[in-house]
């Protein structure tokens, strides 16, 4: 493998772990710099499932705790004696909340998953940007009251709808939890906590599935100095980008996103027209 071929693997992983947790979409960034790169090479699933994991483990890393709180807490309520569980309850009650959140997306991608990905598109990839532009200039304001032992199941569920919308191309998952959340009335801390936590069923899920897709296919030896240097590029800038979100949100500065997003889209529609 030639010197720039490396190096372009090396980018996507960039590309994606930076993108991975903003309300920007990596899938769609990823497309566009397929199509500016004019290559097959980002087409390959099995390096996509790779970085994807890369910042999908810089993520559980920066949650770590609460994910262990949350497991521990959720088999003591199940399993433990009666007289711990009462101090359990309320970290049972979130996972039901991320079950619940999770299951609406969980039945359409398995239903519809290969039809809505075959719809993916440079042009839609930028009309999908514009969408999560007003979907985040409409939340720009909003505060919101309701902490982590606030959030009701039905907002659970109207979350888990809305995060139905990120399957189409180009559409940001995290973009679109995070204004249902919003819209739902959690604080901006709650509701990004809240739209990570909805991230690991759907990413666990995903590469459940995909494991058996490298198992099928294999990796090349060829393939896997670039890989692992793809896999580590997106975990490292992933856990930096996570920190700049987290204060984005805080400060209320979601309008920086919307206005990005137009940007990007406007110059695609341009470019590619």
């Amino acid at each position: 493998m030639n010197l720039w071929n490396l190096i372009k693997y090396i980018i996507l992983g960039i590309i994606q772990g930076i993108t991975e947790p903003l309300p920007i979409s990596s899938s769609g960034h990823l497309l566009i710099f397929r199509e500016l790169f004019n290559t097959n090479m980002f087409n390959d699933l099995n390096f996509e499932i790779i970085v994807n994991f890369g910042s999908f483990l810089a993520i559980l890393y920066i949650f770590r705790k609460d994910i262990i709180n949350l497991i521990k807490s959720f088999f003591t309520y199940l399993f433990g004696k009666k007289e711990v569980k009462a101090k359990h309850k309320e970290n049972f009650e979130y996972c039901l909340l991320i079950v619940i959140g999770s299951i609406p997306v969980g039945i359409i991608g398995l239903l519809f998953k290969d039809k809505i990905e075959a719809l993916a598109s440079v042009k839609l990839t930028a009309v999908a940007l514009y969408i999560t532009a007003i979907f985040l200039f409409l939340v720009r304001n909003i505060k919101g009251h309701k902490k982590d032992n606030e959030i009701t199941y039905l907002d659970a569920l109207l979350i888990g709808l809305i995060q139905v919308i990120a399957l189409f191309p180009g559409i940001s998952r995290s973009g679109t939890v995070l204004v249902g959340c919003l819209l739902c009335g959690l604080t901006r801390d709650s509701a990004l906590k809240y739209t990570f936590m909805l991230y690991f069923p759907v990413s666990v899920a995903s590469f459940g599935l995909s494991v058996f897709d490298i198992l099928e296919t294999g990796i090349a030896s060829s393939l896997i100095i670039p890989y692992t240097l793809g896999l580590i590029a997106a975990g490292i800038t992933c856990f930096f980008s996570y920190q700049w979100l987290s204060d984005v949100v805080k400060k209320g500065r979601l309008k920086n996103f919307s206005i990005y997003c137009i940007i990007v889209a406007t110059l695609v529609l341009i470019y590619f027209r």
